[in-house]
């Protein structure tokens, strides 16, 4: 899978995605990390990318022409256009059925902006999706552009070294992930659960499908609506719905 960075800050993204998961995947030829410098596309002689908004205004905005011609040299370069997903606090809340979504595609353009924006324009012109990582605002887009390759990276087969590790963590059927532990079994007097250790995979699954029921009722009660359970599993996130509500 091939990711296309447009951005102003290109050492940003790359030192970013250069490293740890995400670098070692690209190493091994599974993806790869473009920055495309929107400098390099103004016809402006000092390199500027931006000007005074029209009607007046505090700040700059981004031009549409480098942005646009940034984009129609990568479409020339790699024979297609791709989907352009633009970074911005008014788009859609990015989430992991989002970013499945998006794992199946060959290529993806992120569009970073900075300053007050991007000429509303060069948006119109090349822009498929509006995505945000929350409800804030950054100086710029590549921090939550490098928030979503690593998450769409990780659904990409033989990213992860134990591919099952993508599909059973936070938010695999709507559900957060189970308490994890490792060794000594003893520390500061807590220890792990029984069940950890008893070998018995079929117990040990039940368990962490409970605990992952549990935290989710506990933290984010909001992602149950869109749980997948089973029959079992429902009466179970009843009796603790209904022990939780005895308790008030």
């Amino acid at each position: 899978m091939n990711f296309h960075v447009l951005t102003l800050f290109p050492e940003m993204v790359e030192n970013g995605c250069g490293t740890s998961i995400l670098g070692r995947a690209a190493a091994r030829g599974l993806l790869s990390v473009h920055a495309v410098n929107i400098r390099d596309y103004t016809t402006e002689k000092h390199g500027h990318v931006d000007d005074a908004p029209y009607g007046g205004g505090a700040g700059m905005v981004m031009q549409a022409a480098p942005v646009c011609d940034a984009y129609d040299a990568l479409c020339m370069r790699i024979g297609k256009r791709p989907r352009v997903l633009y970074m911005t606090p008014q788009g859609r809340v990015f989430n992991q059925a989002i970013a499945e979504e998006l794992s199946k595609e060959e290529d993806l353009v992120f569009l970073c902006g900075h300053y007050e924006g991007i000429d509303e324009r060069a948006l119109e012109l090349i822009v498929t999706d509006e995505l945000s990582i929350g409800d804030y605002v950054l100086t710029g887009g590549e921090l939550p552009a490098m928030v979503m390759i690593d998450c769409i990276a990780r659904l990409i087969p033989g990213v992860l070294n134990n591919d099952v590790s993508a599909e059973i963590e936070s938010f695999h059927d709507n559900l957060l992930e189970y308490p994890q532990y490792t060794r000594p079994e003893v520390y500061k007097e807590l220890r792990v659960p029984e069940v950890l250790l008893s070998g018995h995979h079929a117990n040990i699954e039940k368990w962490r499908r409970e605990q992952s029921i549990c935290r989710t009722l506990e933290r984010r009660p909001d992602l149950l609506a869109q749980a997948n359970l089973s029959k079992k599993e429902k009466q179970y996130l009843d009796a603790l719905i209904e022990a939780k509500n005895s308790l008030q």
